[in-house]
C-alpha cells in the first residue's frame, strides 16, 4: 500500500523531476523484456532510484539539470516499489544490485553502468555517442 502511494506520488511529481527528458516508469519483466529488444535499434537508460536515499536524490539532481540527452529511450525504475525488478535487471545484465544506478543497454547488453555519485549526464552522453 505505501509502496502504491509512492509510486503515485512520484508519477504525478514527473513533470517537475524530469522536464527535460521523457522518462519512462519501469514497473515489469514484460517491459524489461521490451527494453532488450529495443536495445537493437537504439540505446536503452535505466535509473535505478532510491526515495529514501540522499545520494539517490543528488544524482537524480544531477540528471535533472542536465537536460535531454542524446536518442535514448530513459526508464526510471522506483526501487522501493520494485525491489524483485531491480534484482532480475541485476541477473539478467550480470551487474550488482546497487542505488542509485544507472544502466545503459544496447544490443541487449550492458554496456556502461554507473552508481552513487558516480552518475554524471556528461559520462552518460560521452557513452552514448560511443553506443
Amino acid at each position: 500500500m505505501v509502496a502504491q502511494v509512492i509510486h503515485r506520488l512520484i508519477t504525478s511529481l514527473k513533470a517537475d523531476i524530469f522536464p527535460f527528458m521523457n522518462w519512462i516508469d519501469l514497473t515489469s519483466e514484460n517491459q524489461l523484456k521490451d527494453i532488450i529488444a529495443s536495445s537493437y535499434d537504439r540505446p536503452q537508460i535505466i535509473f535505478k532510484h532510491s526515495t529514501r536515499c540522499s545520494v539517490s536524490s543528488i544524482a537524480l539532481s544531477r540528471l535533472k539539470k542536465s537536460g535531454p540527452l542524446s536518442n535514448s529511450d530513459f526508464f526510471y525504475l522506483d526501487l522501493l516499489s520494485y525491489r524483485q525488478l531491480s534484482n532480475k535487471i541485476a541477473q539478467i545484465f550480470s551487474v550488482p544490485h546497487e542505488s542509485p544506478q544507472i544502466l545503459l543497454i544496447k544490443n541487449g547488453e550492458c554496456i556502461y553502468e554507473e552508481s552513487h555519485l558516480g552518475i554524471t549526464a556528461d559520462d552518460l552522453q560521452e557513452q552514448l555517442i560511443v553506443a
